[in-house]
């Protein structure tokens, strides 16, 4: 049995031989997981073999085995769970023999990516930002797709566009290129963002170019034909047909993960053209000495970050980087701050109790794009 029980499963604990109406009015009384200072404890009911937590915070166990209330099909865990954390999780429940991951069926909250949904926990403090939700007062800005039938990456390639609402073709407009922009608009509301912080002020209203990859795992690593792509393609078209401001303080790439190294890659090979950049859990990974430790599909991400350091030069202006504690990549990140800065560009770095989602990103968008393009509402009062 665990050795420290919560307050909430003390109190079911206490009226041992625990029975089914206990139980149903356990189930009634909270919300779950249930969050009590520091603990956070996962609860399932069922017939099973065994319950374990299954989650994505580096560091701990990724597998962590439940405790069943003798007398009944109760189970629970109790995790420690710092402020104003976030965890995406599931549970991995067993049955004769057989192993099935399923979302937490008495926790209503998940986050959604390419790969399914998964259940949050949201520890004590930890709230989802009023600005990531719809604003009846905002007013929405609209998507256009484009098509380049030939790209420098071979065939043809999608890329949507957001103009901000009030968009007027007689005043001009800083650009925003995001890689896996269809991934973002899905599963990080940005469009929502953007609506928000552009109708409260915090943000400049942006023309943002979302690209959608092909094999992003083989075009984002330091690929010549992508950052030709977005550079000799993608950012000429864009300035034929949207009246943007023609200076690399008004250019910014924006990428999470493998998208991040791509944003910093097509920088790097083109310096003096992107004069921002926003890169959220990049994919950093390098070696002091020996072998990458990341397996083949890291390789040439080592090779290019591995290049980058020894020879950054200056690819952009401002860079604001961000990155959830409870990643893997935490450790390469924060490397990667006094690298950036060693080069002239200024940085901003901020970290989040969060790991590697699409919600953890979602969440740092405004300080991250009201810094790099701040609004008037920040340009008056910071």
């Amino acid at each position: 049995m665990p050795s420290a029980i919560p307050s909430a499963i003390q109190t079911l604990l206490s009226q041992a031989p625990v029975s089914d109406a206990a139980v149903a009015a356990f189930l009634e009384a909270h919300t779950f997981p249930i969050i009590e200072g520091r603990q956070a404890t996962f609860v399932f009911q069922g017939a099973v073999d065994a319950v374990h937590l299954r989650h994505w915070v580096y560091g701990l166990a990724s597998s962590q085995s439940f405790h069943r209330i003798e007398g009944t099909r109760l189970w629970y865990h109790t995790l420690e769970l710092p402020p104003q954390s976030r965890v995406e999780y599931k549970f991995e429940v067993v049955l004769n023999g057989q192993h099935q991951w399923i979302q937490d069926p008495l926790n209503p909250n998940f986050a959604h990516d390419p790969f399914g949904a998964n259940s949050v926990c949201a520890g004590q403090g930890y709230r989802r930002p009023a600005w990531t939700e719809p604003d009846p007062e905002a007013r929405q800005g609209i998507v256009k797709e484009m098509l380049f039938k030939e790209t420098k990456l071979g065939g043809p390639r999608r890329v949507s566009v957001y103009l901000p609402a009030r968009f007027r073709e007689t005043r001009r407009y800083p650009l925003l290129i995001v890689h896996d922009g269809g991934d973002y608009m899905r599963y990080a509301s940005l469009q929502t963002v953007l609506d928000n912080l552009i109708h409260r002020l915090e943000v400049a209203p942006l023309v943002v170019a979302l690209t959608h990859p092909g094999d992003r795992l083989s075009e984002y690593p330091n690929h010549p034909g992508h950052a030709a792509f977005i550079a000799e393609q993608l950012l000429p078209e864009m300035n034929a047909k949207f009246p943007l401001y023609d200076a690399p303080a008004s250019r910014c790439l924006m990428g999470a993960s493998f998208g991040g190294v791509a944003a910093l890659a097509t920088a790097w090979r083109y310096p003096g053209t992107f004069g921002r950049l926003l890169l959220q859990s990049g994919s950093f990974a390098f070696t002091d000495i020996g072998e990458n430790k990341r397996g083949p599909t890291f390789a040439k991400v080592v090779e290019f970050i591995n290049a980058f350091r020894d020879q950054p030069g200056k690819p952009s202006e401002k860079v604001y980087v961000s990155c959830g504690t409870y990643e893997s990549l935490i450790y390469e990140n924060r490397s990667m701050v006094p690298v950036l800065q060693a080069t002239g560009m200024e940085v901003r770095y901020e970290e989040a109790r969060d790991g590697h989602n699409w919600e953890n990103w979602r969440d740092r968008l405004r300080s991250g794009l009201s810094w790099l393009f701040p609004g008037p509402l920040w340009m008056v009062y910071e």
